[in-house]
């Protein structure tokens, strides 16, 4: 394929102009073009969602399978009701408290509403209004309902600034609006409305910066154990993030849990392994911890006491690891708990699924 000449409008405090560089940005959008915008979770790669050309074009420049749905961002509710069926009660509750906000929630779409690719075929689409001022005033501005995956390159980690974005797909892409750094940076949280025994309720398909203890104040949480539509191995994912390799750096991640003096111990003694062995080391430590260790590259995200900025952090941390050559990296795993649980998600999705417990 032939190099894109990506543009990049940088927005400034003058309004005037940002305005007019959001309706140029727009403008590709309306003509089948692709462009990356920031939103208040991770830079997001947008296309018309009802042109099949134009979000063929978001699969070739991530490189990403055909089988992984994607979500579709909404400036307003006037256009969720040209995308799906009407959806109930418990759907309603949630997207008046969250909405916008990290919340994407999947529900039957209607026939011919978009792309086949976006759905990958499914009967059903993910939806979310991003609560972001400059994607809510490209959305607007396009007209489009836009299809919108995180602006990388398929399994490396999520951009949280433009010049990740221009990293992996500069060349690839029509254009990338710069708004600076993106806020949560992790993705939403996706769910999905079930029947449950007890009538509707919410399966988390993938945890994100709307955090589980904060759904079950306005509904009940279905359980993985609960029978009621379980997803087998071989099942069509419907949600991003839940099947393949994701927010990977080039190195060997391995994440390691435990009471932190063993996590500590154990992570120093495959350490010295690795340096006899002349591979080029890194650690993911809470910055609690990371005067404890001695690699080529030791980085901290965050505090333990504080997982929301090392989840912020997160993404940038992964990318600085590739920057330095690291072959080998520990990272420390934190409790699953309130935004933890997103953390924990991505930081075991980037070390193709593998947790060791010392």
């Amino acid at each position: 394929m032939e190099p894109i000449n990506t543009r990049v409008w940088h927005l400034q405090q003058d309004e005037e102009s940002n305005r007019q560089d959001i309706e140029e940005a727009a403008a590709c959008l309306k003509e089948g073009k692709t462009v990356a915008f920031p939103t208040e979770t991770v830079y997001g790669l947008g296309a018309d969602a009802r042109n099949t050309d134009a979000v063929a074009k978001i699969f070739t420049a991530k490189g990403r399978p055909s089988d992984n749905p994607l979500i579709v961002h909404i400036a307003s509710t006037t256009q969720l009701l040209q995308l799906v069926k009407p959806w109930g009660e418990l759907a309603d509750r949630l997207m008046k408290r969250f909405w916008p906000g990290a919340l994407t929630i999947v529900l039957p779409v209607k026939e011919g509403a978009v792309s086949a690719l976006v759905t990958a075929g499914l009967d059903t689409l993910g939806v979310r209004m991003p609560q972001h001022r400059t994607a809510l005033r490209l959305i607007e501005s396009s007209g489009c309902p836009v299809a919108a995956p995180s602006a990388n390159r398929s399994g490396r980690p999520s951009p949280t600034l433009a010049a990740h974005v221009a990293e992996d797909l500069s060349g690839s892409i029509d254009g990338l609006v710069d708004d600076g750094p993106a806020g949560v940076g992790l993705e939403s949280t996706v769910i999905e409305i079930v029947e449950g025994l007890s009538g509707e309720a919410i399966r988390i398909l993938r945890p994100g910066g709307v955090t589980r203890e904060e759904l079950q104040k306005l509904g009940h949480i279905l359980e993985e154990s609960d029978p009621a539509g379980s997803i087998g191995p071989e099942a069509a994912p419907r949600s991003p993030g839940m099947k393949y390799r994701h927010y990977a750096p080039r190195g060997s991640v391995r994440v390691v849990d435990g009471e932190p003096k063993h996590v500590q111990a154990h992570i120093r003694r495959e350490l010295a392994a690795a340096s006899i062995r002349g591979e080029r080391t890194g650690v993911l430590a809470f910055e609690e911890h990371a005067g404890r260790y001695e690699a080529d590259l030791v980085l901290s995200c965050g505090s333990l006491s504080d997982i929301r900025s090392a989840a912020h952090g997160l993404y940038a941390a992964l990318r600085e690891f590739d920057t330095q050559g690291i072959e080998l990296i520990w990272a420390e795993a934190c409790r699953a708990e309130g935004i933890g649980a997103a953390y924990m998600n991505r930081l075991i999705k980037a070390a193709s699924n593998q947790l060791q417990h010392v």
